[in-house]
């Protein structure tokens, strides 16, 4: 024992120890339901009680890691999320957060609960740990920001999956015409395609190549298919379209009335497929791509192929013409079998580029984060500072969003970004539990009763508002509204409980749309109760 002990006293022993415990609580689950890595800070709250520490070293690295790969991650949907269809989706998230940091203010100023504590409270309520970091850094490392992330971390987990499950039932919604109507409602946004073909009997594109009459620009449409002599040749820019060829063109019933106009006449005259059309996932390495729209890239003209999905970062994109690409992205591309190669090299597909992390672009954002984050502005006679965790998250979200610059590629990959993100996750946790276990058990005698209802409230009380704002004053589709919701609270348990109600991605696709708001949102509200608690 005196071994272990002594073991235990050595800074680099201490931490993994506790980082391995956490993991393995964490596995635990109680039908269906874990605390994953979270488990890492009660088990850190325990070695802490007993005197044993992780260096204040390990929280700063471990903080400034975490908060750049949030960043890197949310940076790009960040700025797409303020777009039209998500308007009123990032309206209740920003209902949500600041509902919840008001609550958990309010009442902790009414109970007399220090202020330092509602910061966690929030944090913990909306099981949010890059706001436990922001909270930590604001609050000036206190340990009650910690503990009373602790508290009412348990609840924020099974009270948003709790919540979503009996909305409808409360509300009496049946899902299945909810369904139906995000269906009818994606018809009327996303008109139908059609595919026709016509034959060239314009004098005036006899010898043009596709490059050049820019049938997409000009029309809206792709020319997927020629019919040359009876030969079907997949076409490219470099196609040259003579009198009496055939293509096939897909899009909209207005696209396909200007193709007319620009090319001849419709005909029944089917043109024949030589190879089978098969659907891959692609993995962008290819850094001539990167940055690049996909519309830019002319798929349909020059590969006969298609975009039919954006993965990155685990969240699901809805590609459009000039959705940018990024490095690591995954791609459904449809294509033909016989230009399959073409695309795959146009792309990249290489997993080992993409398992691979560029170190370069990662210490530059946290060198130009941490300097920013020094840097005093005038604010009311006084200065503001953002501080390590403003500075770092800005500068990640910002080069996020430009993704390259020349050589260098600013989108970590999924697969290193996950990684350094949970490294980060782990140091912080370890760190901050071990300093906040210290004085835990005072703090649940004294006031561990009021600490937990007001994490409940702090839970409950922003999700019942947003089902007020968004479901009577809004009128969202409640299933896309509950996807808001757990992307709202940042509870990755709660869309699951969701997607498990119903075959629809409505859910999904809301969450991917507020979930990096609600995320950089709720650490800016984190840094400003923090703020106020100092005075």
């Amino acid at each position: 024992m005196e071994l272990l002990d002594s073991l235990m006293r050595t800074d680099y022993f201490a931490i993994f120890v506790i980082i391995a415990i956490g993991i393995l609580v964490g596995k635990i689950e109680v039908k269906g339901i874990g605390l994953d890595s979270s488990a890492v800070i009660f088990v850190a709250l325990a070695f802490g009680h007993f005197g044993y520490s992780v260096p204040p070293l390990f929280k700063t690295l471990g903080l400034i890691l975490f908060i750049m790969t949030i960043g890197v991650q949310a940076g790009p949907g960040f700025f797409e999320s303020f777009r039209s269809q998500g308007a009123k989706l990032v309206l209740v998230a920003g209902v949500i957060v600041v509902s919840g940091s008001i609550v958990a203010g309010g009442l902790a100023w009414f109970a007399g609960v220090d202020l330092k504590y509602a910061v966690g409270l929030l944090t913990g309520a909306l099981t949010s740990t890059p706001g436990l970091a922001a909270a930590i850094e604001a609050t000036n490392g206190s340990p009650e920001a910690s503990i009373g992330y602790g508290i009412a971390y348990p609840f924020g987990v099974i009270g948003v999956i709790l919540f979503v499950r009996l909305v409808p039932k409360v509300f009496k919604i049946d899902l299945k015409k909810e369904e139906e109507a995000f269906k009818k409602e994606s018809r009327a946004n996303y008109p139908s395609l059609k595919a026709r073909n016509f034959k060239i009997d314009n004098d005036n594109i006899h010898g043009l190549s596709l490059s050049k009459l820019a049938v997409r620009a000009m029309t809206g449409a792709n020319v997927s298919r020629v019919l040359k002599k009876g030969k079907t040749v997949v076409p490219t820019g470099d196609t040259i379209l003579e009198k009496d060829d055939l293509i096939r063109v897909v899009g909209t019933k207005e696209s396909l009335k200007k193709v007319e106009l620009l090319v001849g006449e419709s005909v029944d005259q089917e043109i024949p497929t030589s190879e089978l059309m098969i659907v891959d996932w692609i993995l962008v390495t290819n850094k001539r791509v990167v940055n690049k729209s996909i519309g830019s890239l002319n798929l349909q003209e020059n590969y006969n192929a298609t975009v039919t999905r954006i993965r990155r970062s685990g969240i699901d994109i809805t590609p459009t013409g000039d959705a940018q690409i990024r490095f690591g992205d995954k791609l459904m591309v449809v294509s033909g079998t016989y230009n399959r190669d073409a695309v795959m090299n146009l792309f990249g597909n290489e997993q080992k580029k993409l398992s691979e992390a560029d170190f370069l672009p990662i210490a530059a954002i946290l060198v130009l984060g941490v300097i920013l984050g020094k840097i005093a502005f005038p604010l009311f006679g006084s200065e503001f500072k953002l501080g390590l965790t403003g500075g770092v998250l800005l500068v990640s979200l910002m080069l996020s969003r430009v993704g390259k610059t020349g050589p260098i590629i600013w989108n970590v990959s999924g697969p290193a970004n996950a990684m350094l993100r949970q490294l980060g996750l782990l140091f912080f946790l370890a760190a901050v539990g071990t300093s906040a276990g210290k004085s835990l058990v005072a703090t649940i005698q004294s006031q561990g009763l009021t600490l937990f209802l007001v994490g409940f409230a702090t839970t409950l009380m922003p999700m019942i508002l947003s089902v007020i704002v968004g479901r009577i004053f809004l009128k969202v589709n409640l299933l896309s509204l509950l996807g808001t919701i757990t992307g709202g609270m940042t509870s990755t348990p709660g869309l699951s409980a969701v997607d498990s109600m119903t075959d629809s991605n409505a859910p999904s696709i809301a969450y991917a749309t507020v979930y990096p708001f609600a995320m950089v949102i709720l650490i800016v509200c984190a840094k400003i109760l923090g703020w106020i608690a100092l005075f």
